[in-house]
């Protein structure tokens, strides 16, 4: 089965920006190695779950492991994560079975989302089915954006889809919704009653959905274009990022205020990312013929390599060179150590002597969450008046 035009996990680009979904039909639908490393986590993630459950032969366990484990993105610490998160779901679902002695549990399950989203299909990480409520976690093993599960488009498009599907099993009155992302020690859960949900597919989701699947509505700009595959060419996101640059903000001709310093500060991270998607964009383009006025393709610039280190240190080493001076032995990083050794490892061994210094003062958006900075100055600050 193909790429859904509306993807679950793309509905809160395609609910905001409903011409979009068409749009990026014109690029390629590429993955990225985080994307790889993800979907072997959540194939691992339900191995466990079933090993837990004792839904596989000891067989068929190690014979799907070794599977997983031969994958170039497999690591120790990816296991551990991976078993946290089954954990997580089995005690999930051995509370349920207290309260319903025939709960259901289901996998990695395909949900059919045509009721709401033409042509819409998805498949959820785990959902667990008892009386009167709809237990929903989705595993994330990146760890580079914070994910919140509170009014989650994509999680409520897959909670409805599961509601339809299993509401003739269980009489359901709420859902319970909950992002597991191990790796940033992030657990988020949303609650909403089935009636709430509903409303939303009704007045919201659907007629949405119809929209951006017939290619019709406004394009609206905003932090939602961050994975949209036509961000680097659509012309209205460009006249989002070239708007601080050619609005008429500044009150004084010759310098800028506080308030214009401010706002360029704000938009700029913004707006770098988008002028380098547009330069990746036109790099691909160009490396395949295309031709774009008053630019050209040149070689970049390269350091010096070895052609074979192995030779290189023979020969080093032949001329009396001791192998003292022409190895450097340094520590592997914090991420290359928790992959080398797990994360309970690296923990239980070296734990006491990690630190995080305090981070380098730098200016951001006031709606940032992290708390505002205080130097040892502005600590003692009024002291001694």
């Amino acid at each position: 089965m193909g790429h859904a035009v509306l993807s679950p996990s793309g509905a809160s680009r395609w609910m905001a920006c409903t011409p979009s979904a068409r749009l990026e039909e014109s690029f390629p639908n590429t993955t990225s190695e985080a994307a790889e490393e993800g979907t072997v986590a959540h194939a691992l993630g339900e191995l466990l779950i079933k090993q837990k459950l004792k839904l596989l032969t000891k067989a068929q366990f190690n014979k799907l492991f070794k599977e997983i484990e031969a994958d170039k993105y497999y690591s120790g610490s990816m296991y551990e994560y991976a078993d946290e998160y089954a954990t997580f779901v089995v005690e999930k679902f051995n509370a349920a079975k207290k309260h319903t002695s025939d709960a259901e549990i289901f996998v990695e399950q395909k949900i059919d989302l045509t009721q709401f989203i033409p042509e819409g299909f998805g498949t959820g990480d785990c959902f667990i089915v008892a009386d009167r409520i709809l237990d929903f976690t989705d595993y994330k093993h990146g760890k580079g954006v914070r994910v919140d599960a509170v009014n989650n488009k994509q999680m409520m498009i897959y909670a409805l889809g599961a509601y339809i599907e299993f509401s003739i099993l269980f009489e359901i009155e709420t859902i319970r919704m909950t992002i597991y992302q191990p790796r940033i020690d992030n657990i988020s859960t949303f609650e909403i009653s089935v009636k709430e949900l509903l409303k939303w597919a009704e007045e919201e989701l659907k007629p949405r959905a119809q929209l951006a699947f017939d290619g019709k509505g406004n394009y609206v700009p905003g932090d939602h274009c961050r994975f949209c595959r036509a961000k680097a060419l659509c012309k209205a996101n460009a006249n989002k990022q070239m708007k601080p640059i050619t609005d008429s903000h500044y009150k004084n001709p010759d310098l800028m205020n506080k308030l214009d310093v401010a706002y360029i500060i704000k938009e700029g991270d913004t707006i770098v990312k988008w002028i380098n998607s547009v330069k990746e964009f036109a790099l691909a383009e160009a490396l395949n013929g295309e031709n774009f006025e008053g630019l050209k393709l040149v070689e970049g610039r390269s350091n010096r390599i070895y052609s074979n280190p192995d030779e290189v240190a023979k020969a080093l080493i032949a001329a009396g060179y001791k192998e003292a001076i022409i190895y450097e032995k340094n520590l592997l990083g914090l991420t290359k150590m928790e992959k080398a050794l797990g994360k309970k490892e690296m923990e239980t061994i070296i734990g006491s002597l990690i630190i995080k210094p305090s981070g380098k003062p730098s200016l951001v958006d006031i709606a940032d969450k992290r708390p505002e900075w205080n130097s040892a100055v502005s600590d003692f600050e009024g002291l001694f008046e």
